[in-house]
C-alpha cells in the first residue's frame, strides 16, 4: 500500500526524520538565569509613617483601588476622564505599546521559514565563439514551484533569544503606560486641587477687599469731618492695597493653573464647574501600604524595569550564540523546463535543497564586542532596576510621612485662625475704646489674612500627600487592562490605542 511519505523525496524524509534532533538541539539558550536583585531598601517604612488605626487587614491595595473610587469629588472625576481620553502623552505611551508590540513580532516571525510561490524566466544568448555548435544560438530556461527564503535553524537560541527580548521590550513599554496613567492621573488631581485651593484662596481675598474698601471708606469720612487722622486713613488704604495686590496675584496663578490643566486635559473645551473649594473627605480614602516589598508587584514602573532586565539577559544570550556556527536552509520545490509549453510535462519536477554552514573566522572584534555592549547594559539595567525601587520606596515613604505632619499642620493651623480672628476683634474693640493705636489693628488684619490663607494652603498639601500615596503604590494599575497572554500575543487583535483608561 502506497503512503503519502512514499511519493516524497529521501532527502525530504531525512529531514523529516532528524526534526526531534533539530528541536532538540535548538532548544539550548545561552541567557543568563534571571534572578532578581535584592531589594536595595529596608524592610518597612519608616517610624514617622503613619498607620491605620484599624490595621491594614480589611483596606484595599492602591493598585486594585478605581480612581473613580479613590477621587469622590465629581467635577474631578470628569477632568481625570477627559484626561484620560485625551492627553497627548498618555496616547504616545499606548502608542508605543503597538510599535514594540510590532517589533515583537517581527522577531517571532524570524522563527519561521518564509515560503512563497514563484516563477522565473531565464533567458540566455550564447555568442558563436563560446559555443559548442560554433554559431550563436539562445537557450531557455523556466521553472515555478514553492521557494522557502533564507532560513536560519536556531540551534544555539539567538533567534528565540532576540525574541524573547523584544517580548521583555513590549512588556515593559506596556508597565510603561500604566506608569504614564498614574503618574497622568496623580498630575490631573494635584492640579485640580491647587486650582480649587487658589479657588478658594481668592473667595477669601475678595471678601477682604471688599471688607477693607468699607473700612477705607469709613475712615475716609471720618477723616472729613475730623473725627480720624490722615495716618490712620492712610493705615487703612495700606491695608486695602495689599489686599488688592494678594488678590491679582491669585487670579494670576489662577490663570497660569487653568492653563496647566488644560493642557493635561488635552482639549480646549474644558468646565470647571461645582463649589470654589475641595472638601477634605474628597481625597481621604484609606490604602493598605504594606511592606515596601510589595512595591515590586504594584508599581508599574519596577515591573517594566524588571523587564527591561530580563530583556537584557536575552540579549546576552543572543550575543553569545553568535560565536557559534550558523546553519542556514535555503529550498526550493516544483517544475522547470527549458520550453515553457513542457513546463508541467512528466519529468518536469526539481527540487533544491540548499544547506549553508557558516561560522566567522575573523571579524575584527565585532562579536565580542557585541557581547561586552550586552553585558554592560544588563548591569545597566540591574543599576536601572534597583534605583527605580530605591526611588518608589522613597515615594511612599515621603507621602506616608507628609500626611502625617501635615495633618497636625492643618488642626494647629485652624486653631492660629480662630486665635488670629479674636485677635483682629479684639484689637478692633480696644482701638473704638481709644485705648490702642490703630497700628495694632492694622497687624491683625494682616495676619489674620495670611494665616487665612496658610491654612488653606496646608490643606491642599494635605490632600497633595493623598493623592501621591495613591499614585507612589501604583494607584489603580492594576485596573489598566493587561496585555495579551504571551502564548497568544502573535495572533491576538491589536488594541485600540484609545482604551487606555480603566
Amino acid at each position: 500500500m502506497t503512503t503519502a511519505l512514499d511519493t516524497l523525496p529521501k532527502w525530504c524524509l531525512r529531514t523529516i526524520a532528524c526534526v526531534p534532533l533539530l528541536l532538540s538541539i535548538a532548544g539550548c539558550s545561552f541567557a543568563p538565569e534571571f534572578t532578581r536583585p535584592s531589594l536595595p531598601v529596608a524592610r518597612e517604612y519608616p517610624a514617622d509613617a503613619p498607620r491605620p488605626s484599624g490595621g491594614q487587614a480589611d483596606l484595599r491595595t492602591a493598585a486594585d483601588t478605581s480612581w473613580r473610587d479613590y477621587f469622590a469629588d465629581d467635577g474631578l472625576q470628569r477632568v481625570i476622564a477627559l484626561a484620560l481620553e485625551n492627553n497627548r502623552d498618555l496616547r504616545l505611551a499606548a502608542l508605543r505599546v503597538l510599535e514594540t508590540r510590532a517589533i515583537y513580532q517581527i522577531h517571532r516571525a524570524d522563527e519561521f521559514p518564509t515560503i512563497g510561490a514563484g516563477s522565473d524566466l531565464f533567458r540566455l544568448g550564447i555568442p558563436k565563439d563560446f559555443s559548442t555548435t560554433g554559431s550563436y544560438h539562445a537557450i531557455g530556461f523556466y521553472d515555478v514551484g514553492l521557494t522557502a527564503a533564507t532560513w536560519e535553524i536556531d540551534f544555539w537560541g539567538r533567534v528565540r533569544n532576540l525574541k524573547d527580548a523584544a517580548l521583555e521590550q513590549f512588556l515593559a513599554s506596556d508597565s510603561a503606560r500604566r506608569a504614564v496613567t498614574v503618574s497622568l492621573i496623580a498630575q490631573v488631581a494635584n492640579t485640580y486641587l491647587s486650582l480649587r485651593e487658589l479657588d478658594e484662596r481668592i473667595r477669601i481675598a475678595r471678601e477682604t477687599v471688599r471688607s477693607r474698601e468699607e473700612s477705607f471708606r469709613i475712615f475716609r469720612r471720618r477723616f472729613e469731618v475730623g473725627s480720624s487722622t490722615q495716618l490712620e486713613v492712610a493705615q487703612v488704604q495700606t491695608l486695602l492695597t495689599q489686599a488688592q495686590s494678594l488678590l491679582a496675584q491669585l487670579e494670576q496663578a489662577r490663570a497660569a493653573q487653568v492653563h496647566a490643566l488644560t493642557l493635561l486635559v488635552g482639549t480646549p473645551q474644558l468646565q470647571l464647574a461645582g463649589p470654589a473649594s475641595v472638601d477634605d473627605s474628597a481625597v481621604i480614602q484609606e490604602l493598605r501600604v504594606g511592606l515596601p516589598s510589595e512595591l515590586l508587584q504594584q508599581r508599574p514602573d519596577i515591573i517594566a524595569a524588571e523587564h527591561r532586565l530580563r530583556g537584557a539577559n536575552a540579549n546576552i544570550g543572543a550575543a553569545r550564540a553568535a560565536f557559534f556556527p550558523q546553519i542556514t536552509l535555503t529550498a526550493f520545490f516544483g517544475s522547470a523546463s527549458s520550453e515553457f509549453d513542457n513546463l508541467f510535462d512528466a519529468g518536469t519536477r526539481a527540487w533544491i535543497f540548499a544547506p549553508r554552514l557558516f561560522l566567522p573566522l575573523f571579524d575584527g572584534g565585532r562579536r565580542q564586542a557585541n557581547l561586552d555592549l550586552a553585558q554592560v547594559r544588563q548591569v545597566e539595567a540591574v543599576a536601572d532596576y534597583e534605583r527605580t525601587v530605591q526611588a518608589a520606596f522613597r515615594d511612599v515613604a515621603d507621602a506616608m510621612s507628609a500626611q502625617r505632619w501635615l495633618t497636625e499642620q492643618v488642626e494647629i493651623d485652624r486653631t492660629a485662625v480662630a486665635a488670629q480672628r479674636n485677635r483682629s476683634r479684639l484689637a478692633t474693640m480696644r482701638y473704638e475704646a481709644g485705648s490702642a493705636p490703630y497700628l495694632e489693628v492694622l497687624d491683625a488684619e494682616r495676619d489674620l489674612l495670611a494665616t487665612e490663607q496658610q491654612l488653606v494652603q496646608t490643606r491642599r498639601a494635605l490632600l497633595t500627600s493623598r493623592v501621591a500615596l495613591y499614585a507612589a503604590l501604583g494607584g489603580g494599575s492594576q485596573l489598566f487592562g493587561e496585555p495579551p497572554d504571551q502564548s497568544s500575543l502573535y495572533n491576538a487583535p491589536l488594541f485600540d490605542a484609545k482604551q487606555v483608561a480603566p
